[in-house]
């Protein structure tokens, strides 16, 4: 009776997809998804407004934005579970929330690599620069759009993906995304050191400086200040 317990149990178990439920997998793929299609939506709202096309890539190795990937967490993880709540909720959450974090986004990169990306001082009812009342609206609206639209969509591809593929595949996205995220941090770190007069004296940086110069950075991120 037990064995057949077990074997029954082991089958639904095998059956169960690899990124079942908020598990590292599902979370990663949202973390990814949300980082591309980031950059997607800058880049048409580029097109559209400013009339022009620019690489608004977050990371040097391929258009994704990590900005946009931990907003996505942080969306779905914070909003998965009132998901019943009226749309007008929702949205003043994630225009709460959105904007919060968007603050914070540009305090991080000030204080940490001493660069700002975005500066909304001209903008009306701003924020320090940081965010705004329009672009916190931008924020609601892309959640309602994530959450009820594009999240159940990717959850149903996701979760049909094979367990042995998923998780492969899952590990070398992610070790890819970490060896992305670490050489561009590291670039836009240097890139701040030249423009303080801080000389080479490593191998590391000698490295970022032969390949990651300030041209290169320029056109990578042309929307990046130095904060001095």
């Amino acid at each position: 009776m037990k064995k057949k317990y077990y074997k029954v149990l082991n089958t639904r178990l095998n059956k169960r997809s690899f990124a079942h439920g908020l598990n590292f997998y599902k979370l990663f793929w949202i973390f990814f998804i949300g980082s591309f299609l980031g950059v997607v939506v800058e880049t048409l709202w580029c097109l559209i407004v400013q009339h022009k096309f620019e690489i608004r890539w977050g990371l040097i190795y391929g258009p994704f934005n990590p900005i946009y990937g931990f907003g996505a967490l942080i969306l779905t993880v914070c909003l998965s579970k009132i998901s019943f709540l009226k749309d007008r909720w929702i949205f003043l959450i994630c225009t709460v929330v959105g904007a919060s974090f968007e603050y914070l986004c540009s305090l991080f990169q000030e204080f940490v690599f001493k660069t700002s990306s975005w500066d909304y001082s001209e903008v009306d009812y701003n924020f320090g620069g940081r965010t705004s009342i329009l672009f916190a609206i931008f924020w609601g609206i892309l959640g309602i759009i994530w959450l009820k639209i594009i999240y159940p969509k990717l959850y149903n591809i996701i979760e049909k993906i094979s367990s042995k593929f998923g998780r492969t595949l899952t590990w070398l996205l992610f070790i890819y995304m970490i060896l992305n995220m670490s050489i561009s941090a590291l670039a836009v770190w240097r890139q701040s050191q030249r423009a303080l007069g801080v000389e080479s004296n490593s191998l590391i940086s000698e490295f970022l400086d032969q390949n990651y110069n300030d041209d290169f950075l320029k056109i990578m991120y042309p929307n990046m200040l130095i904060v001095k």
